[in-house]
């Protein structure tokens, strides 16, 4: 693509137009600066709403695949392949899942993560070679994030993505954007022109940011990742999680700090079997039974024990 034609395609984007509430933004005192940058950042959960119904196609999805064992992969460029990798590394502590059943893929590689590589974007072979890379199937979902709609590497991992016969979804800041035209979903919050002008960090970032929290919390809460509001699944791997784990154990039982600490012991560390032997007084390998005929709900365990 051209110069003259990829200026021209820029200027097409809504996440590239000048804003005109910030027009003067650089004679403005530090404090009228801040304040302009939340005003703007104040609409952003709203724009996020528009789009939940598309939001929950998505999950929906996400869940189809994990009650298959499949993948959720995000891939993106800047700000939004870190994103993506961002919510991917945290699933497995907060939600005791493997390591690889929310993959992140970023142009340029892990070198990408604290450097800038925006050269890698540009190759759609790349996008199509990660996905290669990880052996892609069919029943995996693919989320594509690209604040702009139009990059590249996104657009070939999509393309890829489509031929296997996976889900694709694509996440971006621009209507009717490229990668929405590729996709199965096309996930569109549209935040408005930046505060400075195409720096898609910044509200295009956070909207991308609320979507993909959602993306995971929701499914994995739909698929008994929780109890209540309670994380019982998360993986106790630090003092500061040990302690929360302890805390949940008590939340959800009324026992006390001891006897939680006993029951983590005696489970080894299995926040989800230390609430189920806690509550009903089964034997872990009782627990660990019911807990498997319920799927992995604990709602479900402990209504068939009362039961």
């Amino acid at each position: 693509m051209g110069q003259q034609e990829l200026m021209s395609k820029l200027g097409r984007l809504v996440s590239e137009e000048r804003n005109p509430k910030t027009m003067d933004i650089d004679l403005l005192p530090t404090i009228e600066v801040l304040h302009r940058i939340n005003d703007e950042d104040s609409g952003v959960p709203a724009a996020v709403e528009k789009v939940i119904p598309e939001i929950a196609a998505a999950v929906d999805r996400i869940v189809t695949a994990f009650q298959k064992g499949a993948r959720l992969v995000y891939m993106g460029a800047g700000t939004s392949g870190r994103l993506g990798l961002l919510d991917a590394s945290e699933c497995p502590p907060t939600f005791g899942v493997r390591e690889d059943m929310v993959l992140g893929l970023i142009a340029g590689g892990s070198k990408a993560l604290a450097r800038a590589a925006e050269g890698a974007e540009d190759d759609p072979k790349q996008g199509m070679r990660a996905l290669q890379e990880i052996k892609l199937t069919a029943d995996d979902v693919v989320v594509g994030i690209a604040a702009s709609g139009r990059t590249p590497y996104v657009i070939g991992g999509l393309t890829y993505a489509r031929q296997v016969g996976a889900t694709t979804v694509a996440l971006s800041c621009n209507p009717g954007s490229t990668i929405a035209g590729i996709a199965d979903i096309a996930i569109s919050p549209l935040v408005g022109p930046e505060v400075l002008a195409g720096s898609t960090r910044l509200k295009s970032g956070t909207a991308q940011k609320l979507v993909l929290n959602m993306l995971t919390t929701a499914s994995m809460i739909r698929i008994g990742k929780s109890y209540q509001n309670l994380m019982v699944d998360l993986n106790p791997s630090n003092k500061k999680l040990l302690a929360r784990a302890v805390r949940i154990v008590m939340q959800t039982t009324g026992c006390g700090a001891r006897q939680a600490r006993q029951a983590l012991d005696q489970t080894g560390n299995d926040v989800k079997l230390a609430i189920l032997v806690t509550m009903t007084g089964m034997s872990v390998e009782e627990a660990r039974k019911a807990l498997g005929n319920a799927g992995g709900f604990l709602r479900k365990a402990v209504g068939e024990k009362a039961l």
